[in-house]
């Protein structure tokens, strides 16, 4: 007889964004003369830039001749591409080897298969409030207990909180745990770590065996030098940390879909000895994953290379701009925002007592603009709410009029 993996029901309401375009179809159901600006999920809106548009269609053409075709390529990931992003680290002045890095289709599906080199019995810690995966993965993986609805907190987790009062950079676990899961550039919050904040954590880390799950998909979108934009900046972070990033905002392959993870060979948890955790996600991707398309890769070496890098830094600056424009906007109307300098994410506190939900209904029915609920993200998220600067210019000032315009606070 078949049964159905029980942790499932473990999770709380659907998904986040699919709530979210729920609510939208329905207002524009009973609203169908209304235009809805959505700045609500980071999906980029840019054209790709020249030099990757042809290291794309370099790759399409490729594959119709015999001496160009490519089939399988290597589960690792292309041979010049973990080489470009190995140059691309030691530019920061990361000595990484090329097969310390493993080529994906992007960040999210890795943030969640990253910890199935992990024993199920791992105390997990998240910050919080957070990007639902990490979360999520990891109850469908049975290492949380029952979801409590008073709370918004899975019994067996450990919720680092973020807020006001600590800029939303939180303080290592008090308790000892054995995986961290660290964003920065935070989404939502758009907080980003220090060097002397990511210090606490390696030290933390090394000092319990414990290993840190480090995201910084948003790392191109930091401006400020003295941020970090790796983990692995911090000394001794290879002993302790995998660093899973991803080309899909920095380089607008949200569609086009690729990433990768570095874990050095270095890195050792409680119960195991240097280089095994290495082979163990070796194992586990030549196992599970074909590798990322031909195609994508090519276009992520054109990324990396000297045109693609200030192209795409171009398009970043586009964004980052709106997110000047998003900020000063919601400041003009007496919000109190933060985040959108070091990341593309502004997090404002809902006005007067009202509920992250609350304030998302408002906001759609009074001006027709479309954001995240904070307490989507876990408990700590609840009164705030999230904005992407992803969007047309156009549409960003128009959405910006809207609100100055029609919501009332």
């Amino acid at each position: 007889m078949a049964r159905i993996n029980r942790e499932y029901r473990k999770l709380s309401a659907g998904y986040l964004f699919p709530e979210i375009g729920r609510r939208i179809k329905i207002f524009q159901q009973d609203n169908p003369q209304a235009r809805v600006h959505r700045l609500g999920i980071g999906n980029t809106t840019e054209p790709l830039p020249p030099s990757v548009i042809r290291g794309l269609h370099d790759a399409v053409n490729n594959l119709s001749a015999a001496e160009t075709y490519t089939g399988y390529g290597d589960e690792q990931g292309d041979q010049d591409l973990r080489e470009s992003l190995a140059r691309f680290y030691g530019k920061r002045g990361i000595k990484l080897d090329k097969d310390e890095i493993f080529i994906s289709d992007g960040a999210k599906p890795d943030a969640g298969n990253i910890q199935s080199i992990f024993s199920s019995d791992n105390l997990v810690a998240f910050q919080d409030p957070a990007y639902p995966v990490y979360v999520d993965t990891n109850v469908i993986a049975g290492r949380s207990g029952s979801f409590d609805s008073g709370t918004g907190n899975y019994g067996g987790f450990v919720y680092m909180t973020c807020n006001s009062e600590n800029g939303f950079i939180p303080e290592p676990p008090q308790e000892k745990v054995d995986l961290v899961y660290l964003c920065s550039p935070n989404n939502p919050t758009g907080a980003v770590a220090g060097r002397g904040n990511l210090r606490k954590f390696v030290d933390y880390a090394r000092s319990h065996r414990a290993v840190i799950i480090f995201d910084a998909a948003y790392s191109e979108f930091i401006s400020d030098p003295d941020l970090p934009r790796s983990i692995y900046e911090i000394e001794g972070a290879a002993e302790c940390a995998i660093e899973i990033n991803s080309f899909s905002k920095s380089a607008g392959f949200t569609g086009v879909r690729l990433g990768w993870s570095v874990v050095p060979r270095s890195l050792v948890c409680e119960d195991s000895e240097p280089g095994e955790l290495h082979r163990s996600w070796l194992r586990r991707q030549t196992t599970f994953f074909n590798g990322a398309s031909n195609i994508a890769q090519r276009g992520g070496v054109a990324v990396l290379g000297e045109q693609g890098r200030q192209e795409c830094a171009a398009v970043i600056g586009y964004y980052m701009e709106n997110a000047r424009l998003i900020r000063e906007g919601l400041q003009k109307t007496g919000l109190t925002v933060y985040g959108g300098i070091n990341a593309p994410y502004l997090w404002l506190k809902t006005p007067g007592e009202l509920s992250s939900w609350g304030f998302f209904d408002k906001l759609l029915h009074e001006a027709h603009v479309v954001g995240t609920p904070g307490s989507g993200f876990g408990p700590a998220g609840e009164g705030y709410f999230r904005l992407s600067a992803f969007g047309h210019r156009e549409d960003i000032g128009e959405a910006m009029k809207s609100i100055r315009d029609n919501l009332v606070l």
